[in-house]
């Protein structure tokens, strides 16, 4: 004979059913009741301590407090006892006050645990959702900039720059001055302060990612530059083109307007789901890359997968795997919407160009834009699992065609948000 399945007492059944309305009731009552919302937070707060030091304690003070706990419990359980809860918390309080241990410089301990929880949190985001980027050179420009300057001596090849040629810069004033600067731009104009020589360019003073002072000593004297903006990859002294002439106190020694590079937001999330595609703004570290810096990010547009051939036709145009890219291509219809008959130019776009046609248009140039792409013959075989990136600014970025290919674990993630400066570059769609 099977013996039958005990069943649970009938008071048991009636325990576990009057517990689930019970519970529903006191979730309901904390989100309709402030005062049984600040009672649940003292007890949560008391609790905490209680089991920071109990063993510390004597087993009296422990049992008080407990004690004391207990009673606030039951008066947040009463759905209309709030008379009765706020004298349970000063119960508690009493008791915590009575029987628990003071800390030392409380409230800095508990600001600092609030400080230390939301570095906690924000590195969190940082490392898993979106970390912030700042873009330091132009090889994405048009599409995302990077730092720019008005005069710009650093670029000494291109022929629409004469080097040592000054130029005069008009500075905004009033609510021009004002828009300017949401729009990234900083004003810099520095005057002799004594007779003599530069003798020296200091690097700015930081502070954690904020630049304070910079100064400039010139015959034994300096000039200051309070909260000088970011050079970029440049500095201040090849941006402006300082020299070794003479200046006379008061005389200009310097007089430029730099444009911040954008801020943006990495999405490191996206890329844990699926694979980079063709065509996205990625972010890599250049760890492992042969000739460029070993701890540092870069910022392309992905163009060629492992396993793939790729071509840079004199058109100015890829071809993978013998396939043409064009404005049709996802991703690429800002990169191929240059007008053919015009040559290639910085910040402009112009296709993607090989060494040929660079120096079919730039006969001048001293070095190789494009060493792996000597011209439209040349084949380049990706690896596989590893990715090619080229800029968008292909007469002047240091990319896939120097360097060639790098392994797909070194990407982080893909451009998502400009955040700074408030162009129409900022937001997510303009950059895609």
């Amino acid at each position: 004979m099977t013996p039958e399945k005990a069943s649970p007492p009938p008071a048991a059944n009636q325990s576990a059913a009057q517990e689930r309305p019970g519970l529903l009731a006191r979730w309901a009552n904390w989100f309709m009741s402030r005062c049984v919302r600040q009672g649940s937070a003292m007890r949560a707060h008391v609790q905490k301590i209680l089991d920071h030091q109990r063993d510390i304690l004597a087993p009296d003070a422990v049992n008080k407090v407990t004690a004391a706990m207990a009673d606030l419990d039951r008066a947040l359980a009463d759905p209309g006892g709030h008379g009765r809860i706020e004298k349970q918390m000063d119960g508690l309080e009493t008791a915590a006050n009575k029987w628990l241990k003071p800390y030392p410089n409380a409230a800095w301990r508990e600001n600092i645990e609030v400080l230390l929880v939301a570095l906690t949190v924000a590195m969190g985001i940082r490392t898993f959702f979106l970390q912030p980027f700042k873009i330091p050179t132009g090889s994405m420009q048009p599409t995302l900039f990077g730092v720019t300057s008005t005069p710009d001596f650093s670029r000494g090849w291109e022929e629409s720059e004469v080097p040592g040629t000054k130029r005069t810069v008009e500075f905004p004033s009033g609510w021009q001055r004002v828009r300017e600067w949401f729009a990234g731009v900083s004003c810099i104009s520095i005057n002799a302060p004594a007779d003599g020589h530069i003798e020296r360019v200091n690097t700015p003073i930081r502070l954690l990612i904020f630049n304070l002072l910079q100064t400039i000593e010139i015959g034994g004297h300096s000039a200051w530059i309070l909260f000088p903006p970011d050079y970029g990859s440049s500095t201040l002294d090849r941006r402006a083109g300082l020299d070794s002439r003479e200046f006379k106190q008061g005389d200009e020694v310097a007089r430029l307007k730099v444009v911040s590079g954008d801020h943006l937001f990495v999405d490191r999330l996206t890329y844990n789901f699926r694979p980079p595609h063709r065509g996205e703004i990625i972010v890599f570290e250049t760890k492992g890359i042969l000739s460029l810096p070993q701890d540092q990010f870069y910022i392309k547009r992905l163009v060629a997968l492992g396993n793939e051939k790729v071509q840079i036709g004199d058109d100015r145009h890829l071809r993978i795997n013998g396939q043409r890219l064009d404005g049709s291509t996802p991703h690429f219809e800002k990169v191929y919407s240059f007008d053919p008959k015009e040559r290639p130019r910085e910040s402009q776009y112009s296709g993607h160009v090989n060494d040929k046609v660079v120096k079919q248009f730039y006969p001048r140039l001293n070095f190789s834009v494009a060493p792996l792409f000597p011209d439209a013959n040349a084949v380049y075989e990706v690896p596989p699992e590893h990715y090619m990136v080229m800029g968008d600014n292909t007469m002047n970025s240091a990319d896939s065609r120097a360097w060639g290919a790098f392994p797909a674990a070194n990407v982080i993630g893909r451009s998502f948000f400009v955040y700074w400066p408030i162009t129409d570059r900022f937001g997510w769609g303009y950059h895609r």
